[in-house]
């Protein structure tokens, strides 16, 4: 559910186009804007559709089942558009050290793609979803916006240049663009199989399991973690009120050790899972923490605590 202020504000209809919108952020994402009577086409490349959780959402949507390394494949899906939301990525710290030209072919040349479609069609706003693994391990957190980045991965390195594109593209071409950088975003509908999954979902499987959490490092490293109806929020927000060419820390501002999160999921399930150490992963940072002052001017308050954020996604778990 949005709040009164972004119901104000999409009380407009528009035509928004989500690139990698059949993934995780994304579905919920267009969820709320169907949900808001707005307009809305995916791009995403997915092969596996029917596990999207957009899936049910098809007839209600224009779906591109296409790649953002693909100019043409955007140009014409942005044809009419008003806001594009660019989540399409590969999103892995972990795959990008594997495949560092593919993570840049995808995640800042798809970016280049990006913009200059959205150039060429004239749209309102292009809205970038940035990382925190920008700030790598820079000593000095919690980070604002304007903290000396340390890219520690070619994602991380990837996401930097492709801000830099953005903003390129707003001060040349008057391209009006806002980046938002996520923190550790959970909530129904993660994936927990894949290797490079999220903490929270993988944690949260294993706890509906009866399995030990695995832990990969000490479990003291810290992380900003933000329930996903609070992003898509966040994003909306930026969307409409964010300054041209601004960058965003999207979190919640506060922050968890993963040895937090596991006990706090051990309450929560009424268990006591044990942590199984694993060696620390190639790109991983110590400390991912925010400051949100710069996005809360625009309004933002995220709404769900960790605790309500992970009872809300315990419920849905339990019944799958």
């Amino acid at each position: 559910m949005l709040n009164e202020m972004l119901g104000e504000m999409l009380s407009k209809k528009f035509k928004w186009v989500i690139t990698g919108g059949a993934g995780f952020i994304g579905s919920h994402l267009v969820k709320a804007l169907l949900e808001a009577g707005q307009q809305v086409a995916v791009v995403d490349n997915t092969k596996s559709i029917k596990e999207s959780a957009i899936y049910p959402l098809l007839s209600q949507i224009e779906f591109i089942n296409g790649d953002i390394r693909s100019f043409d494949t955007l140009s014409k899906a942005f044809n009419k558009a008003d806001y594009i939301v660019h989540y399409a990525a590969l999103v892995s710290v972990a795959e990008s050290m594997e495949k560092p030209l593919e993570t840049f072919e995808i995640n800042t040349q798809g970016t280049a793609n990006v913009l200059e479609a959205a150039r060429q069609n004239k749209v309102k706003r292009v809205v970038f979803a940035s990382s925190s693994a920008v700030y790598g391990n820079n000593p000095n957190p919690p980070y604002t916006e304007d903290t000396p980045l340390d890219p520690q991965s070619p994602y991380a390195q990837s996401k930097h240049l492709a801000t830099e594109l953005c903003q390129t593209y707003t001060k040349i071409y008057g391209l009006e663009t806002a980046i938002l950088r996520y923190f550790n975003v959970y909530g129904p509908g993660q994936n927990a199989n894949s290797p490079y999954s999220a903490a929270i979902a993988k944690f949260m499987t294993a706890a509906a399991q009866n399995k030990p959490f695995t832990i990969d490092w000490d479990g003291k490293q810290s992380r900003d973690f933000i329930y996903v109806s609070d992003i898509v929020a966040a994003t909306l927000l930026v969307a409409f009120k964010g300054e041209a060419g601004g960058v965003y820390n999207a979190a919640s501002g506060r922050t968890h050790t993963l040895l937090e999160l596991t006990s706090a999921i051990n309450k929560l399930s009424g268990l006591k899972l044990p942590p199984i150490f694993r060696p620390k992963r190639a790109g991983d940072v110590k400390t991912s923490s925010a400051d949100t002052t710069k996005l809360q001017a625009l309004g933002f308050k995220p709404r769900f605590s960790l605790e309500e954020g992970l009872s809300a996604m315990w419920q849905i778990i339990k019944k799958a």
